[in-house]
């Protein structure tokens, strides 16, 4: 079953088109992945799906669980289900990353979380993502790691609880360890009405958490869509085979 749809979409930031028509669809229960050349359009794609303000929708629609949110600002698409993990996550001072993820939970509930009920929650998904205790009192992103920030953006997602998790380059920056207990932090977020959309340039991350269908964008549109075995051909072949 279809979670979201993007249809015919046009985007442009500063004046320039960016994304050209671009349609796909992701299902309930999968994992897809989007992989194309740098400029091709992935982070744009994202930002847009997201409602960020500074990415402009000329023409087609984003449909939600049947529902057309395209206008609908960020905060709005978040509390209807949709998280993004940024590729380049902001530091935020004078915000620790508890205070900071206790305020984002109470803005999606109808009835605010107890604090009890709140360490019992964060100290469960970081003992998962084998985060120190100590870290949650640090300012968020602050002076952290790029395998910090990206562990705390998938905190974020397993606090959150959010349907439809968007990943961009989520794996940027990681060594190995850090990569198998973030993709095991992925892994554990899927349900049958869950979906991820794993946006990646690498072939290591889809090895940790295996996809179900891979689209390929370039020059602002898909190009082509499949199942993992397109991620084999990318790296044998590169992207040159694709108009």
């Amino acid at each position: 079953m279809s979670l979201l749809e993007v249809q015919d979409l046009f985007v442009e930031v500063n004046g320039k088109q960016i994304i050209k028509g671009l349609s796909l669809t992701l299902e309930e229960g999968k994992v897809h992945a989007l992989m194309g050349p740098n400029g091709s359009g992935k982070s744009t794609l994202s930002y847009a799906l997201m409602g960020h303000p500074k990415y402009t929708i000329t023409s087609g629609k984003i449909i939600f669980k049947g529902e057309d949110i395209t206008n609908l600002s960020a905060d709005e698409r978040a509390k209807k289900g949709l998280f993004l993990s940024f590729q380049y996550p902001q530091e935020i001072p004078g915000v620790t990353l508890s205070n900071f993820l206790r305020t984002a939970l109470n803005s999606l509930r109808d009835e605010k979380i107890s604090l009890l009920e709140f360490k019992k929650l964060l100290a469960e998904k970081m003992d998962q993502l084998k985060i120190d205790k100590k870290f949650v009192q640090r300012y968020l992103n602050e002076g952290f790691s790029g395998g910090e920030k990206k562990k705390a953006e998938i905190l974020q997602l397993l606090m959150l609880g959010r349907t439809l998790a968007i990943l961009d380059e989520t794996d940027s920056g990681l060594d190995i360890d850090a990569l198998k207990i973030v993709s095991e932090g992925i892994g554990s977020f899927m349900g049958p009405d869950k979906c991820i959309l794993l946006i990646t340039h690498y072939k290591r991350m889809i090895d940790f958490v295996p996809v179900d269908k891979v689209f390929i964008i370039k020059r602002g549109r898909i190009v082509t869509e499949g199942g993992p075995e397109l991620v084999d051909r990318l790296e044998e072949q590169g992207y040159s085979w694709l108009e």
